[in-house]
């Protein structure tokens, strides 16, 4: 039987009420009042583009083809039609009294109807099962369409997911029954306090809105996070080099150089003690060095991608050697640092250098095919649109960047935000991986344009000789050394897929390990947190299509990481007195993790 309403929920005081909505009115009037003088201030565009990615045209292309077929409209409007005659008799069971079980569930981990009242309330069980039955029959209908060119097809089911996230029941104040509940017991003082928090993020972004996704002032780079003990000991424009504290009285010979994306700060590596990654390393018997990159402003316009190899991971090799006296090094990409790292690799082996002994890459693409979600983003009119943000400042701000990926996961990294903050008027929780999240960096825009144009639009550094660096046609079969590449299986920003397919370019020997979990708890996983899995195959070299790898794979509980350790051991030479920061010809410029890491956007 359908649940009464709690005959204990608290009533609205009607003077407090009338009060708090009196301020909410007062509130609103100074946000359109903000919003119409910031306008007025910077004026309007010289052109005014409202559809600067073209998105309109890959949904017209879209319609036209379901028009050209109406048998198949008309058949999905009638499927429509049938699935919400039956859930209208659903919902008539419910509200006489009879046992209805629901037409359609949110997926596992959905979080937006965790509420009881979601189930437990005739009426919300009604709203949330249409939403669904709806969201269900739009992707299915736009994904449906034949005859649609594969990237716009791609592109109309992104958007059309953005569009029905959006669009659910959970983000509305009338349609959300927390919020509702809320509402009521607090006399509406949670509107005030989401209205000054929407106020608040407005003016954090300078007029546009830069949602709150923790408490900024509970974490400091140095202080709280990224505490593992080091020294910076190398730094140019692009980068510092720091060298961690030995944890073990003997280390390996061969140092370890890690390469972490630009695209996000480095420490994600070196989180907190207990997951820390770096500080693992350490106490594992490893000399462990971390490129922290630059964050860049007008002063580093004109780096290029050739910049970021050279200055980079070219120097940190320079500066390793003058630290330890060690020539040769161990080496890890992660993300687009490995797609750096593997066209290094391949610019240094046509070069016949090998430093480079064995190296290691943390969901990291070089054949980017089957790149996933992010090839939307990568179309002619979205790098034209990206061309003219750039063109003013030289570089691509940080937040454009965030948006994106957060768009990736729009439930959990945009509207349950707008819910928690703006709806419910409560802080967020003060999560240290959300802290890193929400420390965008900037990209130069000729490295960025070159990394989208040439790898993701083109996918030139697959094809053997296609992509030209530094006066080199690069080759990743001349890539002989061992590798090791870690994918993960919920990864949407380097799926598994994609990654996969480096194990077929490379010239010498390479492991192939998948992680449970996505882009960073798959990599961010300490063996004593006793969390999600991992996959090896042992049965085989790698079979050109991943899913006969997985097909043949055993599946072990836990962390990759000491098997990863297992192998990079016996490729690191034997173990030699520890070295210290400063031991060697570089000395120390500061203390980690640096100072150019703290270097923030937006606080």
């Amino acid at each position: 039987m359908a649940k009464q309403p709690d005959s204990n929920v608290k009533l609205p005081d009607p003077a407090t009420w009338a009060k708090n909505w009196a301020r909410i009115a007062e509130q609103s009037q100074k946000l359109l009042t903000d919003f119409t003088n910031r306008q007025s201030a910077e004026g309007l565009p010289r052109q005014l583009d409202i559809d600067p990615l073209n998105i309109s045209k890959a949904f017209a292309d879209m319609a036209a083809r379901l028009m050209a077929e109406p048998d198949k409209l008309i058949e999905a409007q009638m499927k429509l039609w049938r699935d919400y005659a039956a859930l209208w008799a659903n919902a008539a069971d419910r509200f006489m009294g009879k046992e209805a079980p629901p037409l359609v569930q949110p997926e596992k981990g959905d979080k937006r109807f965790k509420d009881p009242a979601w189930q437990e309330s005739a009426v919300f069980d009604y709203i949330k099962q249409s939403y669904l039955l709806t969201a269900r029959w739009m992707q299915q209908t736009v994904g449906g369409v034949e005859g649609v060119d594969p990237k716009i097809a791609k592109k109309v089911d992104f958007y059309t997911r953005q569009f029905v996230d959006a669009m659910a029941p959970s983000n509305f104040l009338l349609t959300n029954p927390e919020v509702l509940r809320t509402t009521v017991e607090s006399n509406g003082e949670n509107l005030v306090k989401g209205l000054q928090n929407l106020l608040d993020d407005l003016e954090r972004g300078k007029g546009r809105l830069n949602i709150k996704m923790v408490d900024s002032k509970a974490f400091t780079v140095g202080g709280n996070i990224a505490v593992t003990p080091g020294k910076v000991i190398y730094q140019n424009d692009l980068m510092q080099l720091i060298q961690y504290e030995p944890a073990t009285k003997e280390v390996y010979k061969r140092p370890l150089l890690i390469v972490p994306p630009w695209i996000n700060k480095f420490y994600i590596l070196d989180l907190k003690p207990e997951n820390s990654f770096i500080r693992w390393m350490t106490e594992k018997g490893y000399t462990v060095f971390v490129v922290s990159w630059n964050q860049p402003d007008e002063t580093l316009i004109d780096k290029t991608f050739e910049s970021y190899m050279r200055e980079g991971i070219l120097d940190g090799l320079d500066a390793v050697k003058k630290a330890t006296g060690e020539e040769e090094v161990t080496a890890i990409g992660y993300c687009i640092g490995g797609t750096l790292m593997a066209a290094t690799l391949a610019w240094m082996a046509a070069k016949g250098d090998d430093r480079i002994k064995a190296v290691t890459f943390f969901a990291a693409q070089v054949d980017f095919s089957e790149a996933g979600e992010l090839t939307v983003f990568t179309d002619e009119d979205t790098l034209h649109y990206l061309d003219e943000l750039m063109k003013e400042k030289g570089y691509l701000d940080g937040g454009e960047m965030a948006t994106t990926f957060n768009m990736l996961r729009s439930n959990d990294l945009i509207w349950s935000f707008v819910v928690n903050n703006y709806l419910l008027g409560k802080e967020p929780f003060p999560f240290d991986l959300l802290y890193w999240n929400s420390d965008c960096t900037r990209m130069p825009a000729r490295m960025h344009q070159f990394y989208l144009r040439n790898m993701y639009q083109k996918n030139l550094l697959s094809r053997p000789g296609a992509l030209e660096l530094a006066g080199e046609q690069l080759d990743l079969r001349k890539i002989r050394i061992p590798v090791y590449i870690q994918a993960s299986r919920d990864d949407h920003i380097a799926p598994y897929r994609s990654v996969y397919k480096a194990t077929q370019l490379y010239g010498g020997p390479v492991r192939f390990i998948m992680a449970g979990s996505g882009h960073i708890a798959g990599v961010i996983n300490h063996p004593n947190a006793k969390k999600y899995q991992h996959w090896l195959n042992e049965t085989k070299t790698n079979p050109p299509n991943v899913e006969d790898w997985i097909k043949d794979a055993t599946e072990y509980p836990g962390s990759w990481w000491s098997d990863w350790d297992k192998w990079l051991s016996e490729k690191s030479g034997p173990k030699v007195p520890a070295r210290k920061p400063g031991d060697g010809k570089l000395k120390v410029i500061e203390d980690a993790p640096g100072s150019y890491v703290k270097k923030r956007i937006v606080d």
